[in-house]
C-alpha cells in the first residue's frame, strides 16, 4: 500500500510539474535569485497585468520596477533605468522543460548575461544550451586589402566584446545585436559601422539546445 501511495504521490508531483508557467514558476524564484524584488513583488506583477494595469512595484531599495510583458512561456521585467530581465521557458523533451534567464545592462552600452535553469531554479551549464557568438560574425569580410587594415586598426580601438541578448516573445529564438560600437567615440563609430552586418545573429531552440538559424534549417 506504501508503494501504491508513493507512487501515486510520484504521479501527482510530475503532473503539478508539468502544469507549471513561467508565472508561477517566477513568484517561487528564490529570494538568492531575486535581490531587488519580494515574492509579494512578484506575484503584484502578475495581478496588476491581469486587471489590465501597469505593473509596477517598489522594490527592495525602493525604487520603481515594471513588468511589461507575461505570457505562459515568457516575461520581460524592466528592472531598473539601467537593467532590464527577460525569461523564457523552453522543452528540452516532452517532460523537462529549461528556463532561459538573460540579464541586460546598460553601463551605457548594453551588455547581457544568458543563464539556464531547471524548474526548480538549479542554475545548469550554459554550454549544454548554447554556444555564444564569436566577435567576427558580427563583421562582413573586407572587400580589399586596405580595407582589411583599416578594418584591423578600428577593431584594435574596439578592445571589449560587448552583446545584447534578446529574447523572441513569440518564437523559441535568441537574438544577439553587437553592442561593442556604443561604447566608442562617435568618430570610431562612425569608421566602424561600414564593416558590421545589419542584422542581428538568430539563434533558434532546437531539440533542447540553441543553435544558429541557418544550421536549424
Amino acid at each position: 500500500m506504501k508503494q501504491v501511495l508513493s507512487v501515486l504521490l510520484c504521479l501527482l508531483c510530475s503532473l503539478t510539474l508539468h502544469a507549471q508557467d513561467l508565472k508561477s514558476l517566477f513568484i517561487a524564484l528564490p529570494d538568492s535569485l531575486s535581490p531587488l524584488l519580494t515574492k509579494v513583488n512578484r506575484e503584484d506583477f502578475g495581478d496588476f497585468l491581469a486587471s489590465d494595469m501597469k505593473a509596477e512595484v517598489r522594490n527592495r531599495f525602493g525604487k520603481t520596477s515594471e513588468m511589461t510583458e507575461l505570457t505562459d512561456d515568457y516575461l520581460r521585467l524592466k528592472m531598473s533605468q539601467a537593467s532590464e530581465v527577460e525569461m523564457k521557458l523552453l522543452p528540452v523533451n516532452d517532460s523537462v522543460k529549461v528556463i532561459c534567464v538573460v540579464h541586460t545592462y546598460a553601463a551605457p552600452a548594453a551588455d547581457s548575461h544568458v543563464a539556464f535553469y531547471d524548474t526548480a531554479w538549479r542554475e545548469l551549464p550554459a554550454a549544454r544550451f548554447l554556444s555564444a557568438p564569436e566577435e567576427g560574425l558580427f563583421y562582413r569580410i573586407p572587400q580589399n586589402p586596405a580595407q582589411a587594415d583599416s578594418l584591423r586598426n578600428l577593431r584594435a580601438s574596439a578592445d571589449m566584446y560587448l552583446l545584447k541578448a534578446v529574447l523572441d516573445k513569440d518564437n523559441p529564438t535568441l537574438s544577439f545585436v553587437y553592442t561593442t560600437p556604443d561604447y566608442l567615440d562617435k568618430e570610431t563609430a562612425g569608421k566602424l559601422k561600414p564593416y558590421l552586418r545589419k542584422t542581428p545573429v538568430t539563434y533558434e531552440w532546437r531539440e533542447g539546445k540553441f543553435v544558429p538559424a541557418d544550421a536549424a534549417r
